[in-house]
């Protein structure tokens, strides 16, 4: 028997070790060459591991969730055995399929077609009481007649609204322990991290974007057809690019270990989005070379790639500066954590009409907070003010983001 050990590869960036996050085959099964055996998590992304040979899955190397080190062997196959196992399986497959179809279930009694179900007058002011549908209860008589019986097994099978308040307030007593594996991990650990090294604090101003939502609301009504739809997001890129350059502080990533800090003249946004596996954040790079539309249309992309599990490495790092947005379950007010090493992160939260004096008089106004958190080591609370009332005029008057 010729054996062929799979290792894991070394994926770049200096990563020493990778979690494993799903088993693609078992052992037993037969395996083509380039079909993907295993899920492996790095501190970025998802990656695919694929097999460089056809055989037998003799080993397994590890359980889901472990940690395992690069080069350390991942699957063992036997190369020996290709496409006649596999062939043999496929006719084992054939000749196992059942011959005949399951049998069908005993039909119920009978009822009558129209009017009235049959019922006792105790039964039937039982049932409105209970607000059950005398209807919907099948019989266990030869008659068709429904008995007390019979609303007794009705709302054991169909609890909810219609059982009594018993069967509603009961305790449960029930648990599930859930491992913290893949993508999940990841962010518990990076969130921890970044909590741990970094002094966060927060800043919330309030932003009127009455105008901004009018001028939102025209664009697209005059451009929807021909261009990307436009969302808040892409306005609030456009307004923190034109702060940046007065404050290059606020677009930088910190080696607190190296104690360097590097301030970057490429804006790359991070586009913090939620998605089934947990929190990613796609990078928008060169934000300040994108007009609005190219910044909708690459964020959607971005989003889109993320939550279908197919965006790249490089699309999930190296960004100098993140947005975080729960859209209208967005708050009056949040903490947002650093995604280290950058030293800013801007929160957006929710768009709300409230009354506010203006002119002398209360007028209805579209008011939304931001949310902004700050690394206090290389971020003093003035400059991150500053920073976000920069941002804030830009919104507030939003003719400043075409002609700035």
């Amino acid at each position: 028997m010729a054996t062929h050990a799979i290792k894991v590869p070394d994926l770049g960036e200096g990563i020493a070790e990778v979690e494993l996050v799903a088993w693609r085959v078992q052992p037993g099964d037969t395996v083509a060459e380039d079909q993907v055996l295993a899920d492996v998590m790095t501190d970025k992304a998802t990656v695919e591991i694929p097999s460089p040979v056809a055989g037998k899955v003799l080993a397994l190397g590890g359980e889901v969730g472990q940690q395992i080190a690069v080069g350390a062997e991942l699957i063992r196959i036997d190369v020996g055995a290709g496409g006649e196992t596999q062939a043999q399986a496929q006719a084992q497959v054939v000749q196992t399929a059942p011959a005949s179809a399951p049998a069908p279930a005993p039909a119920e009694r009978a009822r009558p077609s129209a009017g009235k179900p049959l019922a006792a007058p105790a039964v039937r002011h039982r049932a409105a009481v209970l607000g059950i549908d005398l209807r919907q209860v099948p019989s266990s008589a030869a008659d068709g007649r429904v008995l007390h019986e019979d609303l007794d097994a009705w709302l054991v099978r169909r609890p909810g609204p219609q059982a009594p308040d018993a069967a509603r307030y009961a305790e449960r007593n029930d648990e599930e322990a859930v491992p913290v594996t893949g993508v999940r991990r990841r962010i518990a650990q990076r969130m921890q991290d970044a909590m741990r090294r970094i002094p966060h604090f927060t800043y919330v101003e309030e932003v009127d974007v009455t105008e901004l939502e009018l001028l939102r609301a025209q664009i697209n009504e005059r451009w929807g057809g021909e261009r990307a739809h436009l969302t808040l997001l892409p306005l609030l890129v456009r307004a923190i690019v034109l702060a940046v350059p007065r404050f290059p502080q606020i677009n930088a990533r910190f080696d607190d270990e190296a104690g360097v800090l590097t301030r970057h003249g490429a804006v790359h946004v991070g586009i913090a989005t939620q998605t089934a596996a947990g929190l990613m954040v796609p990078v928008l790079r060169h934000a300040e070379a994108r007009d609005l539309w190219s910044c909708a249309t690459e964020i959607a992309r971005l989003a889109d790639a993320a939550r279908a599990g197919r965006a790249t490495r490089d699309e999930l790092s190296g960004s100098t500066l993140t947005v975080t947005s729960l859209g209208a379950l967005g708050g009056i007010a949040s903490t947002p954590i650093i995604n280290a090493p950058e030293v800013a992160i801007v929160g957006v939260n929710r768009i709300v009409q409230r009354p506010v004096m203006l002119g002398g008089a209360v007028v209805a106004r579209r008011l939304m907070n931001l949310s902004s958190s700050f690394d206090h080591r290389v971020v003093d609370g003035q400059l991150a003010a500053e920073f976000v009332q920069a941002v804030r005029a830009s919104l507030e008057c939003p003719a400043l983001l075409f002609i700035a």
